[in-house]
């Protein structure tokens, strides 16, 4: 009978903790997909700018002055410089003709390729960039594309919006159902409360191993959805190496962590509220 009662409790225990650590792989999961996305578009957004065409009567101090300016200014994740001859070339490489033959003359001018950090990849921003760029005398253009930043901007909106709805409405799911799973556990052993109750045994005293065991459970929880999530991260790199980029390494740490810590807390704090409303059980109210 003994035997037959401490497997019994074994497997209440043992699906508690596998119930947590699912619900913790599916926070994990979502985590990742929220911190992938926020990299991506991060990644897009620095991928946004605008062009500088210089007029053909600039000089090697202009353009020297220019390549100073743009590894100082704070708006520039990086840049390019094309000459005349480069723009020729890529021409040439992508169109299949070359038009210094075609025209006898090079038509191309001297050009920088301005990519923004994140921060400045909206309209408004870049209209405020432009605006003094464009009025210097070297400058025969600055070529904007403000209108596909907008779009860009308002459909990464929407994306990360619907996560962030997906994340708030897994919380407080994911904290019911380990809360109910934490519950559980502990209503087995409900009798074993009250006979303590009844010994004189404070509520400390009485709720101390439950919030121990809980806690242990929770991190046990924690490592079990830290090693699957180890996993499906393996799986997906042996897909593409490239979306190591997206979801790295450093990315895979962080929800580990996350979940190491938020496994015990979550499983601490439903032990604590569980454990209370036991405490103050009525024996008839235990049936």
């Amino acid at each position: 009978m003994k035997t037959r009662k401490g497997f019994s409790s074994l497997s209440v225990q043992l699906t508690a903790t596998v119930s947590v650590a699912l619900v913790l792989l599916l926070l994990g999961m979502v985590a990742t997909l929220a911190l992938a996305a926020h990299r991506i578009t991060t990644d897009i957004k620095e991928h946004m700018g605008f062009d500088v065409v210089l007029s053909e009567q600039s000089t090697l101090d202009d353009i020297n002055s220019f390549k100073q300016l743009f590894s100082r200014a704070p708006y520039v994740s990086s840049f390019r410089y094309f000459s005349p001859e480069d723009a020729n070339e890529e021409w040439r490489r992508d169109m299949g003709e070359n038009l210094t033959e075609l025209l006898d003359i090079n038509p191309f001018l001297p050009e920088f390729e301005i990519n923004v950090k994140a921060d400045y990849a909206c309209a408004d921003s870049l209209d405020k960039i432009m605006l003094p760029l464009a009025e210097m005398p070297a400058v025969e253009q600055v070529n904007g594309h403000t209108e596909v930043v907008d779009h860009v901007n308002r459909n990464i909106s929407t994306v990360m919006m619907v996560l962030a709805l997906a994340v708030f409405a897994l919380l407080p799911i994911s904290f019911v159902l380990i809360n109910n799973t934490v519950r559980l556990t502990i209503f087995s052993r409900r009798f074993t409360i009250h006979t303590m109750k009844l010994v004189g045994a404070s509520r400390a005293y009485i709720r101390r191993p439950f919030l121990i065991s809980n806690m242990l459970q929770g991190l046990l929880a924690g490592v079990i959805a830290s090693g699957a999530l180890a996993g499906v991260y393996a799986y997906v790199w042996s897909l593409d190496a490239s979306l190591r980029e997206v979801t790295s390494p450093e990315v895979l740490a962080l929800v580990c962590g996350g979940m190491l810590i938020a496994g015990p807390l979550l499983s601490l704090s439903a032990a604590a509220w569980a454990t209370q409303r036991f405490l103050t059980m009525n024996y008839d109210d235990l049936f």
